[in-house]
């Protein structure tokens, strides 16, 4: 059963009990993410969700690994564009222990000076981690041939030269100016009591904190058009197209969704049949969709041998052309919506992913979305939306294309002209 409400300082608070289980996920999703930080704050999202493990008023960072281990349970976060999420999952019997937790790192880590250098290390080294993934490397590269110099088109983890200026004052002053009640939903999955868990998450989260206020609101981007390549030593080309997407709050996203995994959204796409099943030329290729608030960005991502990149980039292109000029058939529209029902209710199958649900809804809708009105959405797409969907999405005069591995930017010109 679903439950909202609304403390008294604003901040949301968003449940759903799930009695056949006996785990509860609870997290606290914080509205901001890279795309609001301010140049010269590159990495400073992410930067304060690893910081908030490093130790509190009440526990060091070795108490707090303990503590969650001795609960058989899992505490970690991660930071995307639009948010920064920190999250707990444990037995239905330490509900109370696991919130104690998120809210003891969340209000009372210390960001000790010397721990903030430390951890600069550490993000470096996973920085140069990401450098040395080629498919996570050419992502970044993407995003930024995409966005250029819009904050989405910022990595996540921050530049080198922005992580290592970092000072514990600077960290702080981010946290308070975004960190307020207003900007954060609690949301609370699997089998509980609710009465309980509400009256600790007012004692915890309640009351007069983080006063501060955002003044700099998101502006939407506008994608860029070009071709970037990163010539490196590498045994494959990894290669990126980028077209226009949909935003969270579009009414044709469930039509982008059906229009992706037609393309190369799954293992009967037609980018997978017809570049690796019926001519060998890749081993990975796939279509994936970004949405975020108000835009959205549309990807196709291919690794192949250098000789054999350009074929693959001009099947790409022939698809992307192939699916504006000529309408899907009714069989292969029934088989993606199947496809996106499919994924949505197995994917929803575990405490940890109905709790990304309930606040992802609240986050981006303002209010909890039945499973039955996503499925009567998907079920309404239509052959005529989907064609319409692919003379605006994948238009030429959209697309920008990413390289990175042994290729120079005029082999890829040779092939897009």
């Amino acid at each position: 059963m679903f439950r909202k409400e609304v403390l008294d300082n604003g901040l949301r608070v968003v449940t759903e009990r799930i009695p056949s289980v006996r785990s509860v996920s609870i997290g606290i999703w914080v509205d901001v993410g890279s795309r609001d930080e301010q140049p010269g704050e590159e990495g400073l999202s992410h930067f304060i969700e690893h910081m908030v493990f490093k130790g509190t008023r009440r526990r060091s960072a070795e108490a707090i690994s303990r503590e969650i281990d001795a609960l058989g349970g899992e505490l970690n976060a991660f930071t995307s564009r639009e948010g920064t999420t920190f999250y707990a999952k444990v037995l239905d019997e330490h509900v109370g222990e696991g919130i104690d937790l998120l809210a003891d790192i969340f209000h009372h880590s210390r960001f000790d000076a010397r721990e903030v250098t430390k951890e600069k290390q550490v993000v470096l080294e996973e920085i140069s981690m990401v450098e040395d993934d080629p498919e996570d490397y050419l992502y970044d590269l993407h995003t930024k041939n995409a966005f250029r110099t819009h904050p989405l088109g910022r990595p996540i983890l921050g530049e080198v030269a922005t992580i290592q200026a970092l000072r514990r004052p600077r960290v702080l002053a981010f946290r308070d100016r975004h960190y307020r009640p207003s900007q954060v939903v609690i949301s609370v999955a699997g089998n509980f009591s609710f009465a309980p868990v509400l009256r600790q998450v007012k004692a915890a989260f309640g009351g007069a904190w983080g006063q501060g206020r955002v003044s700099d609101r998101r502006i939407p981007p506008t994608l860029a058009r070009g071709i970037r390549v990163r010539t490196k030593p590498l045994e494959q080309a990894h290669l990126c197209f980028g077209l226009k997407g949909v935003s969270q709050r579009d009414k044709d996203r469930y039509g982008a969704y059906a229009l992706n995994a037609i393309l190369g959204g799954g293992v009967s796409s037609r980018l997978f049949q017809e570049v690796r099943e019926k001519r060998g030329l890749a081993y990975s290729i796939y279509s994936s969709v970004m949405c975020f608030t108000d835009s959205g960005l549309l990807t196709v991502y291919a690794g192949a041998r250098p000789d054999v990149a350009p074929r693959v980039m001009g099947l790409v292109l022939a698809e992307l052309r192939r699916l504006q000029a000529k309408p899907v058939g009714r069989a292969e529209l029934a088989r993606a919506k199947s496809q996106l029902k499919g994924n949505l209710m197995l994917g929803l199958e575990s405490t940890s992913s109905r709790m990304s649900k309930l606040a992802k809804d609240e986050m981006y809708y303002g209010r909890h979305v039945p499973l039955r009105e996503i499925m009567a959405d998907i079920d309404a797409v239509s052959v005529d939306q989907l064609s319409r969907l692919s003379r605006e999405l994948l238009d030429d005069r959209h697309l920008t294309v990413t390289a990175l591995g042994p290729l120079k930017k005029k082999d890829v010109e040779c092939v897009m002209q």
